[in-house]
């Protein structure tokens, strides 16, 4: 998986083969993980190495850059982790299902189902010539 912070449109890009999609929404699901970004070194200063899950008791699920450590935070309740876990295996599988993978966008709204208000943006997507584990 390559985790890049694209500061033009202040978001997270997640590009993974399908395990890693599915590695990902598993650990949302769980709520413990590290997953690490497959760039040996960061290419450049918005690379960042990789996504860390956490548990949390308050309502909702909360996604930050934790800069100081050039990590993805994800963490919330379990209620809500498991709506974005399942998010994460539906748009994995739609995904693969397009010819050239494609990606989808992920950012909070008014009433927005799982996501709290300040979550940082992400677009997720496929890369098919990203190895599989």
């Amino acid at each position: 998986m390559i985790v890049v912070s694209d500061p033009n449109f202040d978001e997270v890009v997640l590009t993974g083969s399908v395990d890693d999609l599915t590695g990902l929404a598993d650990m949302v699901a769980r709520g413990k993980g590290f997953l690490g970004s497959s760039l040996a070194a960061p290419q450049d200063g918005d690379s960042l190495a990789g996504v860390e899950v956490a548990d949390v008791s308050r309502p909702g699920v909360y996604v930050r850059l934790d800069a100081p450590r050039g990590i993805l935070v994800i963490d919330g309740d379990p209620a809500a982790r498991a709506l974005f876990s399942a998010q994460l295996h539906s748009m994995t599988a739609a995904m693969t299902a397009v010819d050239g993978g494609g990606h989808r966008h992920i950012d909070h709204f008014p009433g927005h189902p799982y996501l709290v208000e300040g979550s940082h943006p992400l677009v997720i997507g496929i890369d098919r010539n990203e190895p599989t584990r």
